[in-house]
């Protein structure tokens, strides 16, 4: 039970704060390209609890990838309907992949303190394993989000810039499949091995990348919580 505390104490504000952002973008995206609906039912704010799903934080937390609340874009009052969706969906994603930048420059950041010997002491390097597996998550949720909303699937951002690419026959087609979008995650996910053989690969590739000299980071993190 301890244990399980410690996870959740690690993930629970990154995750929060990952798919709130996202969500946020999306609303003042939209409203910044003629739709208001986000803003008005009260979306654009940083109130997690106003973005949460409960059983997509239940999946972010153990399965490592989730949703939020999707918030609400009418199509119909954007400027330019088919160009500005695709900026809208972009703005998740691109919101994910700048908070996990932002986590390596924090966790670079904590290294050099750690190096320079400054903290040595003080009450403050007491916290700082946890805050180092917190900064790593972090930076490990939003590449995973970032990569994940991408998939060309609708209802996810990565389905909705294709259709906003495609010629109006196809992406008609494909706005089709929508009803069936998450089913069609779940089972990609779940029974293919497209998760192991592929987006794993690409999102422990990519942590790397942002990491550096830091790296180890990411695979403790990770053996902190697959551990039992």
């Amino acid at each position: 039970m301890e244990h399980i505390l410690a996870k959740v104490s690690i993930m629970l504000v990154p995750a929060l704060f990952a798919v709130t952002l996202h969500e946020v973008a999306h609303g003042y995206i939209a409203d910044r390209f003629g739709d208001p609906t986000a803003r008005l039912l009260g979306r654009l704010t940083l109130n997690p609890l106003k973005h949460l799903d409960p059983i997509g934080t239940l999946a972010l937390l153990f399965f490592g990838f989730g949703w939020a609340r999707p918030v609400p874009v009418n199509y119909n009052n954007l400027r330019n309907p088919k160009k500005d969706m695709i900026w809208v969906a972009l703005a998740g994603p691109v919101t994910n992949f700048s908070l996990a930048v932002l986590s390596a420059l924090v966790l670079k950041g904590l290294g050099l303190l750690v190096s320079s010997g400054v903290l040595q002491g003080t009450a403050l390097a007491l916290a700082l394993e946890p805050l180092f597996l917190m900064m790593a998550f972090s930076l490990l949720i939003n590449v995973v989000l970032g990569l994940f909303n991408l998939i060309p699937v609708p209802p996810l951002d990565g389905g909705r810039v294709l259709n906003g690419l495609l010629p109006e026959k196809q992406a008609e087609t494909l706005a089709r499949l929508e009803p069936f979008g998450f089913v069609i995650i779940v089972f990609i996910i779940f029974f293919t091995n497209i998760w192991s053989t592929v987006l794993f690969p690409v999102v422990y590739y990519i942590s790397g990348l942002l990491t550096g000299s830091q790296r180890f980071l990411i695979d403790r993190v990770l053996n902190f919580l697959l551990s039992h």
